[in-house]
């Protein structure tokens, strides 16, 4: 029987996971989330630390012997016994693919839309209603599955139902309020009779679905944003009296008559655990760049209003600027795993939910060639800079070293060829040799 520590801050959704499976495997876990056993920003940031688990991220688990597991799905996984895991390799698989659903469909516009009402992250309007689409959507799949079923595989709790229960735990908590819940009834019968289970209740308590939708908390949010150091006397005394004063009396009045411009729109929070949005910003990976004469955004409203071949792709090679920019071409390393195209496509999906920070700074279009159980994934890329944009930052290095990369001469045939084909969907694809199946666009 496993038995170890798990490492993590209060109240973490993904931390539940692994903690309401050892409640049904018997495992012996012990939780290391206050100080002094553990002081997240502190504790996980230390040489000791980062030796057993490199990414500094929690949940992490330290088994009694030795033995070390990061990733939440993982580490739940461990924990389970073999009535949470699957009873045949079928009922393992569908296991997987619930545990997948819930990190790749649920979790991103679960975050865009709750985290703003925790004031975790600015508010944005347009984002937030995609996001509430986006739950219709993940919830009317869910509904549909538990139609007939009483839980997602097989007729017990199995690590699909904890999984995905813990994946909307703050939305059921926050912003499902019994209108918006209405038609998902099979759904909400589903995650209520999860949640009082003896197991979950040993880790959630008494979780209380929401009443009215919460909104953006600003008062939270500015508490949670680092202070700025307050002005020196000698600063406050320079901006008092004399001209330089009734300039900026002027220039203030000037603002104030002018209408508000709308917030930029909020960029979606990607895999990262939430209490790191509270972190002072990190900089910005493209700031050592110079500026580029060619502006991408332009070309992705060409490419998403007008025909690609006849409008979009001679604006790309018209524009392009071939020092600050690059073209890569990346191939799935591992085609033997791709079994079914959904399944494929859901991968696809992740990595571009993962790198939504790098979208301001590239392009990408990624196919999914062949058929069910004998397929592939390639795409172009367009990256600002010259190096591959993945190493610029950790946070976008969760997939793409599952990909093999090649940098592309830009005045090469081939490379001309390649972009031609992938940003049209169509073409030969000779160095595939399957078919096209579908595909998706990073932009």
């Amino acid at each position: 029987m496993a038995a170890g520590t798990l490492y993590t801050y209060p109240e973490n959704w993904r931390a539940f996971k692994a903690q309401i499976a050892a409640q049904y495997s018997g495992a012996q876990l012990k939780v290391a989330s206050t100080p002094p056993a553990f002081t997240f920003g502190q504790t996980n940031r230390t040489p000791s630390f980062l030796s057993s688990f490199p990414l500094g991220k929690v949940p992490v688990f330290q088994g009694d012997d030795g033995f070390c597991l990061f990733e939440s799905n993982a580490i739940a996984y461990y924990l389970s016994n073999e009535a949470l895991r699957g009873s045949s390799s079928e009922a393992s698989a569908q296991i997987m693919q619930w545990a997948s659903f819930a990190d790749s469909e649920i979790i991103p516009p679960a975050s865009t839309w709750v985290f703003p009402t925790l004031g975790i992250i600015q508010y944005n309007k347009q984002a937030t209603e995609q996001a509430k689409e986006e739950v219709k959507r993940v919830l009317g799949v869910l509904n549909q599955h538990l139609n007939t079923r009483t839980f997602l595989v097989g007729e017990r709790v199995s690590l699909a139902d904890i999984t995905v229960v813990c994946s909307l735990l703050w939305l059921y908590k926050q912003v499902l309020e019994p209108s918006f819940r209405q038609p998902f009834a099979n759904v909400t019968r589903w995650f209520v009779t999860c949640i009082n289970q003896r197991q979950f209740k040993a880790v959630l308590g008494e979780v209380k679905l929401c009443d009215k939708m919460a909104q953006f908390d600003a008062k939270k949010f500015a508490e949670m944003q680092p202070k700025k150091d307050a002005p020196s006397k000698k600063e406050k005394a320079n901006k008092e009296g004399g001209k330089q004063q009734q300039e900026k009396k002027e220039k203030k009045e000037k603002k104030e008559d002018k209408k508000p411009s709308a917030p930029a729109p909020e960029e979606e929070m990607d895999e990262c655990d939430a209490a790191l949005a509270s972190e002072p910003k990190t900089k910005d990976p493209f700031a050592h760049l110079p500026k580029s004469a060619f502006v991408m955004d332009e070309f992705k409203r060409k490419y998403s209003n007008e025909d690609t071949l006849t409008v979009a792709l001679p604006y790309f090679w018209e524009h392009l600027d071939r020092e600050g920019y690059s073209i890569w071409y990346g191939e799935y390393r591992f085609p033997e795993e791709l079994t079914m195209a959904f399944m494929s496509c859901n991968l696809i999906t992740g990595m571009f939910q993962r790198l939504d920070k790098l979208r301001k700074n590239a392009f990408g279009s990624v196919i999914l060639f062949g058929t069910n159980n004998d397929s592939s994934i390639s795409g172009i890329w367009v990256f600002r800079g010259q190096d591959l944009a993945f190493t610029l930052s950790e946070d976008w290095q969760v997939d793409y070293e599952s990909y093999s990369w090649r940098k592309l001469d830009v005045d090469s045939e081939e490379c001309k060829t390649m972009v031609k084909e992938y940003f049209a969907w169509e073409g030969e694809f000779k160095h595939v040799g399957k078919p096209f199946n579908q595909g998706k666009i990073f932009k």
